[in-house]
Formats: structure tokens, C-alpha cells, sequence
């Protein structure tokens, strides 16, 4: 589990979190709210990027502020991923690998996958920014610890890999891990997600399913359930 409590954090005098409490259980949580609600803020102050300037946050009933290693049990797809572009796709895995330590998956069945034989050879430079995405989820999925962070994994992808990372990660989910995912499209959310935890303005305004989010908005679709908190807010 992870828990966070009374969560501070900002920058200059924008203040990004103000006070988040959460409680996180097993399963695919989706963590949304509009631009600079302060949902990269939090995914990174849980991973150690980023530290708060109040509060705590621990896993495992363990405070990981100031700590390093609990990050051996997080796998973390960036919204961008900054590869060095003189490298072959090989030469990063075997990078990636050598570096993290951990004992991989089999990573022969993601690259079978996400079709990405003929590109292992080829320079990152080459690479179109879906393809980028490709090797960044298998660069994700190929270490298999405890807990997932997805921030906007479907960038770039096409319907078939789209399909392919939902069915990884409700695979992952039954494993029992925790997976957070961040992320604006809407069906892909909802086909996938257990929990629903809406920020907005660096504060937590919802937390629960989303059939409870579609009856307090008393909405039929979560789209427009979205649409709705958005629009009482920002009317």
C-alpha cells in the first residue's frame, strides 16, 4: 500500500500540493485532473524526484523520503522519454539492464509484441516518436516489482499496440500490483482502471469507482462525468 499524508509541495509561490492525503491499494488507479493540477507533482514526489516541501509518504507502512532504494521495486514509464539518440534500441536494453540490476521478464515476448525485432539494431535517432513509445513501455514491463507508474503511456501508439498495453497491464494488475496510470484519454482509462483519483488545484476532489464518480456527477458516461467536475469548477 501506499499512503500519503498531508502532502505540501511548491514551486516559487505556485503552490502545486496542498495537503493530498491518499490512501493506494492494489490495482489500476488513475490518477487525472486538468493541466497543473499537480498530477506529475505527486507521481514524481512518490518516486523521489521530486521531494515535498511538508509531509510523508511511505510504502509499506515504510517512509521513503529521503530514501533511495524502494525505487528498485518501481517500474516508471516517463510522459517523455530522453533516450540518448546515438545508441542502437539493443544497446539501450542492455544498458537499462546492466544498470537497474533487477531480473527482467521475459523480454523477448515485448518485443514479439510491440514488433520491435527490426528495430533493435537501429539507432534511437531513426525512430518515430511511436516506436519511441514502444521501447519506452518495454523498457517498463521487461522489470517485474510491485508497483507500476504510467505517466500518459498511450502517446504515439496505434490501435493495435493501444490494445496490447491494455491487455499488459490488466495482466500486471492480477499479479496484484498497485499501477498508477495518468492519462487523458478517456476509454482508455475507463477500460482499465479500478479507481479513479481526480486532483484539482492540488487537492484530491475525488476518490473512488467510476460508476460512483458517474452518480455523484449523476452523469451516464465518464466522459462527461469528467467533462462536469471540470465545468462546475471552471465555470
Amino acid at each position: 500500500m501506499i499512503k500519503i499524508d498531508s502532502l505540501y509541495k511548491k514551486y516559487g509561490e505556485n503552490h502545486v500540493l496542498k495537503g493530498v492525503d491518499l490512501e493506494i491499494e492494489q490495482g489500476v488507479i488513475a490518477i487525472l485532473g486538468p493541466n497543473g493540477s499537480g498530477k506529475t507533482t505527486l507521481n514524481k514526489c512518490i518516486l523521489g524526484m521530486v521531494f515535498p516541501d511538508s509531509g510523508n509518504i511511505s510504502i509499506d507502512n515504510q517512509s521513503v523520503l529521503n530514501k533511495w532504494d524502494y525505487r528498485q521495486k518501481i517500474d516508471y514509464l516517463p510522459q517523455i522519454a530522453n533516450f540518448p539518440s546515438n545508441i542502437t534500441v539493443q544497446e539501450l536494453l542492455n544498458m537499462i539492464k546492466d544498470l537497474r540490476g533487477n531480473k527482467t521478464q521475459d523480454e523477448k515476448e515485448y518485443i514479439e509484441l510491440f514488433h520491435l525485432s527490426k528495430f533493435l539494431n537501429k539507432k534511437l535517432s531513426a525512430l518515430s516518436g511511436g516506436t519511441k513509445q514502444k521501447v519506452n513501455i518495454l523498457l517498463t514491463f521487461m522489470f517485474d516489482n510491485p508497483i507500476m507508474i504510467l505517466d500518459e503511456p498511450t502517446t504515439g501508439l496505434d490501435p493495435v499496440a493501444l490494445l496490447t498495453l491494455k491487455d499488459l497491464i490488466i495482466r500486471e494488475k492480477n499479479k496484484g500490483k498497485i499501477i498508477l496510470v495518468t492519462s487523458h484519454i478517456m476509454d482508455f482509462v475507463e477500460g482499465i482502471s479500478d479507481e479513479i483519483v481526480f486532483i484539482l488545484e492540488g487537492k484530491i476532489y475525488f476518490k473512488g469507482s467510476i460508476e460512483l464518480l458517474k452518480e455523484k456527477t449523476n452523469q451516464e458516461s465518464f466522459e462527461k462525468a469528467i467533462a462536469n467536475i471540470l465545468k462546475q469548477n471552471y465555470a
